[in-house]
């Protein structure tokens, strides 16, 4: 019976596997296929195989070279776990190891924000930025990532610093050193699994973003991967599904990449950072 569990256990999750990585051998697939096969076609293996997908995309879209997109997409994502890295982890040290009147409310008034609906700031956040003339500027997209605003990444943080040894900072006290030193020399290396992961899944986050950059941006130069891919639908002549397929693709590799070489600290930021309990 132990050994039929097992069995039926492994059958099951790798029929889970296939499901869940169907769509993306389909799309790898399709992108070697002739557009007028990825509709009519449902066969995963192209026949005959084409790479006239792959040309079409590297020429780039709307005159604008595929260079350029990929060079936006860097742009917001590299910025982006900067300001999340820094701003999340200097106000995780305030409220993980500065005592102050008021942190408790403070923290839950934060903690609060991950209830709040983003739709709910959309109109707000549109008007504050309109009129100050940022509108198709990288600046909406990237300011609030400098102010700590990802409630997620600091929550992350926090629990993962309440749990370094409060007696290393009354050491470094006694010492003569201040929060300052405390935070560079001690709490910041010792973070390194949760800052890696902040950082993995901000870049993620931000490079498959389209929502932001759809509100924002307007000039075709400055769209990141993901709105650009939009391009490709055209509304008065046939739709190029090859080289927009064939683009998902190649947006695709960079974040698989990152994830690759970066899971292992992945996997131990996010089983060391107390959100387990």
């Amino acid at each position: 019976m132990r050994r039929l569990r097992s069995v039926a256990w492994h059958a099951g999750a790798v029929l889970l596997l296939i499901v869940v990585l169907y769509p993306v051998v389909w799309m790898i697939s399709s992108s070697f296929k002739d557009s007028r096969d990825i509709i009519g076609d449902l066969d995963l293996l192209p026949a005959p195989p084409t790479g006239r997908n792959y040309a079409t995309a590297v020429e780039g879209v709307a005159g604008i070279s595929v260079w350029r997109l990929f060079g936006n997409s860097l742009l917001l994502a590299v910025l982006s776990v900067i300001g999340t890295v820094v701003s999340s982890t200097l106000a995780a040290y305030a409220f993980a190891r500065v005592r102050f009147r008021g942190r408790g409310l403070l923290f839950a008034l934060m903690i609060s924000t991950l209830l709040l609906p983003f739709h709910v700031l959309i109109i707000p956040q549109y008007i504050v930025f309109q009129r100050l003339d940022l509108i198709d500027t990288y600046l909406p997209l990237l300011v609030g990532k400098f102010l700590a605003v990802e409630a997620f990444f600091v929550f992350l943080l926090v629990q993962f610093m309440r749990t370094l040894p409060y007696e290393l900072d009354e050491s470094a006290r006694i010492d003569g050193a201040g929060h300052g030193r405390i935070f560079w020399n001690i709490v910041l290396p010792l973070s390194r699994p949760a800052l890696i992961t902040t950082s993995i899944f901000t870049f993620i986050w931000t490079w498959n973003d389209f929502f932001g950059p759809l509100i924002y941006l307007s000039t075709p130069d400055r769209y990141p991967l993901p709105l650009a891919l939009q391009l490709y639908i055209d509304q008065t002549e046939a739709t190029d599904y090859g080289a927009l397929i064939a683009m998902s693709t190649l947006a695709l590799l960079p974040v698989v990449l990152f994830f690759l070489v970066f899971q292992r600290f992945l996997i131990e930021g996010v089983a060391t950072s107390g959100l387990k309990g």
